[in-house]
């Protein structure tokens, strides 16, 4: 039973099962959107590991607040961290997608939806990352090549993500068929 169903004559069992059944479908998006981001955080890593010839800025953020030395000593810390963030922004975009799956009208509908989302998720994770974790955390400006390659890594990270989940949706429901 869909919240959409209950009204007032509901009684508190189907409150509560109709509650429950949306945080299980919450918790099933959050997880979908976490695998989503790890693979998005590979595909994205593999596209920018030889292009900018360096670790993530997880790398100097590693080497400033928790070992010191140079970023370059951290490659395996560097790593994990930067898969982490993936997966968690992953996540956060999984609770984001329903809105999108909800208002599709086709599964080709749902599947461009979705990858425009994660684009301009994709995107603006870049921004927040440029100015906020880059600029102001870790002091740090990108000169213009370094700027390309951190912007078009995170498009790339939004598209794969963006399209994985709405995959995974359409796989979802084939299953049920």
């Amino acid at each position: 039973m869909s919240r959409a169903t209950l009204d007032e004559t509901s009684g508190p069992a189907e409150r509560r099962a109709a509650t429950d059944e949306t945080t299980t479908s919450r918790a099933r998006w959050m997880a979908r959107g976490g695998v989503g981001g790890l693979v998005a955080t590979v595909v994205m890593t593999v596209y920018r590991m030889p292009t900018a010839e360096s670790l993530p800025p997880t790398a100097e953020f590693w080497a400033q607040f928790v070992a010191g030395g140079d970023p370059e000593d951290h490659p395996l810390p560097a790593l994990v961290l930067h898969l982490l963030y993936g997966i968690g922004g992953g996540a956060a975009f999984g609770a984001l997608y329903p809105a999108v799956e909800r208002r599709a009208a086709s599964d080709t509908a749902r599947e461009a939806g979705g990858t425009a989302l994660g684009a301009l998720y994709g995107l603006a994770m870049s921004v927040f990352g440029a100015r906020v974790v880059l600029g102001r955390v870790l002091g740090q400006d990108l000169d213009g090549n370094e700027r390309l390659v951190f912007h078009v890594g995170h498009l790339v990270y939004g598209l794969t993500l963006g399209s994985w989940v709405a995959s995974e949706s359409r796989l979802r429901d084939l299953r049920r068929e």
